[in-house]
């Protein structure tokens, strides 16, 4: 008996696939995809770049924008990169305003000055400003007499540049403190108070001052234990930079 010769229909599997069309609206989701990709890494790359020289920068600013500040009937005019605090570096009225200088340029933080302003290898250059309304009615210099001098241990000790060290008694309050006392050519005196013993290692700027300038403005500064020895220089150059940077109201 003859066998079947075999069947000449094509199985399913052999039969060519119909060829699906890409539909417009793929195409276009995998460009947006793609154009999303690129977008976030642009984003990601500005975004690093910022962020990386933010953590550089650590509070501080180089951008020296003057900012002016009003105080009471004072307007006080600073580079951006003068003013410690990112939250006072706009313009308008404030209760304080806070700044940091390079001494001896009195300049604000740049890339020059980083090391300064960052305290590499125990660097002490830095003084700390703040103006404010006047709380008291005299400046350190006129409570000497009326209240300092009943706290005072005598004799005082020499001081550095002409001073004399005062420590305070024990019913002061000022315990890790000293008061130095200078006369100043005008015959006026000179007074700071300065952290001694730990306190003082601990403090990037153990010395403060405050005088009165403007109009019912109070400035105080505080400044490195370094520059005691160079007061009469220091307060005149501090007297000079607020009086530049003040502009009193008629």
């Amino acid at each position: 008996m003859a066998q079947a010769s075999p069947t000449l229909v094509p199985s399913l599997a052999d039969a060519p696939q119909p060829v699906r069309a890409v539909s417009s609206s793929f195409v276009m989701k995998v460009f947006y995809g793609f154009a999303l990709l690129a977008l976030l890494s642009l984003g990601i790359s500005v975004g690093g770049k910022w962020f990386g020289r933010s953590i550089a920068l650590a509070g501080h600013t180089d951008d020296e924008t003057l900012r002016e500040i009003i105080i009471g009937n004072n307007a006080i005019s600073a580079p951006a990169n003068t003013i410690r605090f990112d939250r006072q570096r706009r313009d308008g009225a404030a209760d304080r305003l806070d700044l940091y200088l390079r001494w001896p340029e009195l300049d604000g933080y740049s890339d020059t000055a980083r090391d300064d302003f960052n305290h590499a290898k125990g660097a002490r250059r830095i003084i700390f400003l703040s103006f404010e309304e006047r709380m008291m009615s005299r400046d350190m210099s006129g409570r000497l007499e009326p209240i300092y001098a009943s706290m005072l241990v005598r004799p005082g000790k020499a001081g550095p540049g002409g001073t004399v060290l005062y420590h305070f008694n024990e019913k002061s309050g000022y315990l890790n403190e000293v008061l130095a006392v200078a006369v100043q050519p005008d015959g006026e005196a000179f007074v700071a108070r300065c952290l001694v013993g730990e306190s003082a290692a601990e403090s990037l700027a153990p010395c403060e001052r405050d005088i009165h300038v403007g109009d019912n403005l109070s400035l105080s500064y505080r400044f490195p234990k370094e520059l005691l020895g160079d007061w009469q220089k220091l307060d005149a150059a501090i007297r000079a930079k607020a009086a530049s940077m003040l502009r009193t109201g008629g």
